[in-house]
This record gives C-alpha cells, structure tokens and sequence, in this order.
C-alpha cells in the first residue's frame, strides 16, 4: 500500500490521504509506505519560486510515522525523474520499485513529464496493470482550501491561530539554542533562547507571540527544565529593529524557567500573536513592551 506526495506540513489534509491508505493497508494486510520527495520538485526547475517549508524532513518523517505508516521512502527528486514519461514513472517507481498493490493520491496529484500525469491517469494505469489506484478530493473546511500554500499565506499575515486550524496542531519550527547578541539578559533583564533558521524554513512574520519551548534532545539540561516538557515562552521572531539586528531570528523568553540552552535542540510552537515588530525610541520603551507582551503571553496560554 502506498500513498505519494509532497506531503509539505503533513496538515489536515495530507492526513485524509495517510489516514486512508493507513485504512486500507489494515484492511488487505499489507504495510502502509509514505513515499514523499527531496528536495521540493519546484526547487529543482524554478529555485526562484520554491516556497518556503512548513517542516523539515526529519518532522515530516515523523509526524507520517505517528499517523501509522509503516515505513517512508524519500525519493531523490531530479530532472531524471521528473523527465520520464507518466507510464515509465509509475511502472519504475510503483510497479518495480515499491511492488505497489494499491495506491492512494490526491486529486491534484501530478507526476511524470510536464507534469502530464494525472490522478485520473494513474488510476488507469493501475487498472491495466492490476493496481488498485484510490483518490481523495481536496479538503474544504469553511469554504477553505486546506493546502501548504495556505498555511504559507496565514503564516505570513502573522494569524498563526488559522495556520495551527489548517494544520491540525501549532506551527512549530525545530532548531539549535546558540549565542545571540546577549543584550536580553544583560541589558534588558529578559534572557532569550535564540535559534536561527535558513531562508528555505517557513517562519511567521516578524512580531511578537505566544507560544511552547520544548527541549527534544537528549543532553543533560543545566537548569529546572526537562526535555519533551512544553514551557510557555513569548516568543519575538525577525530582526529586533531597535537595535538593527541581523539576520532573521526566533527569541524565546521562558516564563519562570531559568536554564543554560546554548546547544540544546528546541522545537517552538506559535499559538497567538501578539503584536507587531515596532522600533522603539529608548531601552525603556522597549522593555516595557516586552513587559506587556509577557503578561499577553500568559493571558492566552493560561498560565
């Protein structure tokens, strides 16, 4: 049994198609296999315009294995592959590679040569070649489409609330605590947990919100935290304006917690905005803000 895809932030819809072919491998005894690609096709014919990913491999492996694939093949995606004819596709990746015995894509699924292979296609040639090819429609809640282009638009107008709805969990992203400026804690009495993230890494827009800082690694942490425990943090993502900060960055204040992070691996997970990034006049401002912004965090965290 075998369910393809991008398969992107593994969100609510992603899961109809997994949750499915899940089903269907119980019901006919076979193992369930994710296949999904890497890079993002779009990188490889227009880098220019790949978008930026919800969640990296690893949490893409994850988060499939967790909805009860038994296994995932991450396909190499390549002009090669993209080059061969829709038929040539499915006979090399499906018939000989993976032994498929049924299939399960979405309708807007694609593959092959310009992308002449439909959904509608490879449910005839499964037909021909014994294969049991099933389709599930796009998901439509509220008269929304249910897409990682979506989530990418919610992202960037800050409302993390409507990302975390389409997703089917918070918004989080999964990094390394390294060194910032150290003015947080030195200058402005609010020590932050900095992670830094590339360009190709969703992130919301520049603000300020609430949300969890969870420790996922398994070093010996130096402080009163645990690991795979969610703590409260206000969480400030961008370049500080007040101080012209570079590059791009997620600053997490942890709320009561003290702990020496430097190298720890953290997810952050958004839950509400806050505010916009603003440009202060003096420290004073600033901290104030920041003052407003925890008390903010621990009013929609119920904390």
């Amino acid at each position: 049994m075998v369910t393809i895809g991008v398969f992107d932030g593994v969100h609510r819809g992603h899961r109809l198609l997994i949750e499915e072919a899940v089903r269907v491998a119980h019901s006919k005894g076979l193992p369930c296999v994710m296949v999904t690609f890497d890079p993002h096709p779009l990188s490889v014919f227009l880098p220019e315009r790949a978008p930026v990913l919800l969640v990296p491999l690893e949490q893409r492996l994850r988060l499939a294995m967790e909805l009860g694939v038994n296994g995932v093949l991450v396909v190499d995606f390549s002009r090669e592959l993209a080059g061969l004819e829709p038929e040539e596709y499915f006979n090399t990746l499906l018939l000989d590679t993976l032994k498929a015995e049924s299939v399960v894509v979405g309708r807007n699924f694609t593959f092959g040569n310009n992308a002449a292979g439909t959904a509608r296609m490879m449910r005839e040639l499964g037909e021909r070649n014994g294969v049991d090819v099933r389709i599930v429609d796009l998901l439509h809640d509220e008269g929304i489409r249910i897409c990682s282009s979506t989530i990418r638009d919610f992202l960037a107008e800050s409302d993390v609330e409507s990302a975390a709805w389409a997703l089917g969990r918070n918004f989080t992203v999964t990094g390394e605590v390294v060194h910032g400026a150290g003015r947080g804690g030195r200058e402005l009495g609010y020590p932050t947990a900095n992670q830094y993230f590339p360009e190709s890494v969703a992130l919301p827009a520049d603000g300020v919100y609430a949300g969890w800082f969870t420790i996922r690694d398994g070093r010996p942490i130096d402080g009163n935290m645990e690991r795979d425990v969610p703590y409260p943090a206000a969480i400030s993502v961008g370049i500080n304006p007040t101080f012209g900060d570079e590059p791009r960055s997620v600053e997490s204040f942890l709320l009561d917690r003290e702990a020496d992070l430097y190298g720890h691996v953290a997810d952050v997970s958004f839950v509400g905005h806050i505010r916009d990034m603003v440009k202060f006049n003096s420290v004073d401002e600033l901290t104030d803000a920041i003052e407003r912004d925890v008390a903010m965090t621990r009013r929609i965290l119920g904390v």
